[in-house]
């Protein structure tokens, strides 16, 4: 985990930010900032910590453009760039989960994510998601969330993966709208950069696509699947 400072430059250069945008946060509080003199500096894992927060929040302007410019970056050679089909490794979709609350689902996802065997320390990376929703949420509305640690540390896996489930029946997750959530994709990518960019594709995918419905419908890990290429392939190609 990074305790590394940056310039105000260099942490808008990092988020793909408008250096106004990031001052204007920086001088709202909304973002830890420290000023130094005339000069603005950001903890590097600070600055990471609230740029997921933000792009769980944006409206649908700003998502849309960043997305953009994040799928602009990231993508290969030969023009594609379907980061969350190609992270859902074989196991780590269930479309049945009996959890009931919160909590519970937060373990069971951690259990899944264990037995994939990329997890250090499943216990320390429990809590890390358990840290990260007391500090903020991260369901949306529609009843979609991210669980992820709080703090991007690229030692709580040995590769980058995601997990889809879909609980059995809603539980309270704390969205924006006070509605129940059943549609969760775990989030767990060794750099920042690939972190963000999952997390700023699943929004569009969630909020922007028939997925959700497809999701609820699909009666088995295939139709999941398919499902979720479908609506990525989707905003992706819109880009």
């Amino acid at each position: 985990m990074s305790y590394e400072t940056l310039s105000l430059k260099a942490a808008a250069a990092h988020l793909h930010m408008d250096e106004r945008e990031l001052l204007h946060a920086a001088q709202r509080g909304e973002v830890a900032a420290e000023k130094r003199g005339d000069e603005w500096v950001f903890e590097h894992r600070l600055l990471d910590e609230w740029a997921q927060r933000r792009v769980l929040g944006l409206a649908r302007k700003p998502l849309v453009s960043v997305h953009a410019e994040e799928t602009r970056e990231a993508r290969g050679a030969d023009g594609s760039d379907m980061v969350v089909s190609n992270l859902l490794a074989n196991g780590t979709i269930v479309v049945d989960l009996p959890s009931k609350t919160k909590g519970g689902v937060l373990r069971d996802i951690a259990d899944i994510a264990d037995k994939t065997g990329y997890v250090y320390d499943p216990d320390e990376y429990y809590r890390e998601l358990v840290a990260r929703e007391e500090a903020a949420p991260t369901a949306l509305r529609g009843g979609f969330a991210f669980p992820h640690a709080r703090f991007h540390d690229p030692y709580h896996a040995s590769d980058s993966f995601m997990i889809f489930v879909r609980t059995r029946q809603p539980v309270f997750f704390g969205a924006p709208d006070d509605e129940p959530t059943d549609l969760f994709f775990l989030v767990c990518c060794t750099t920042h950069e690939r972190h963000l960019h999952a997390l700023t594709r699943l929004a569009m995918m969630a909020l922007h696509t028939d997925l959700p419905e497809k999701l609820r419908a699909a009666a088995s890990e295939e139709e999941v699947r398919d499902a979720i290429f479908a609506a990525e392939k989707e905003v992706e190609k819109s880009v």
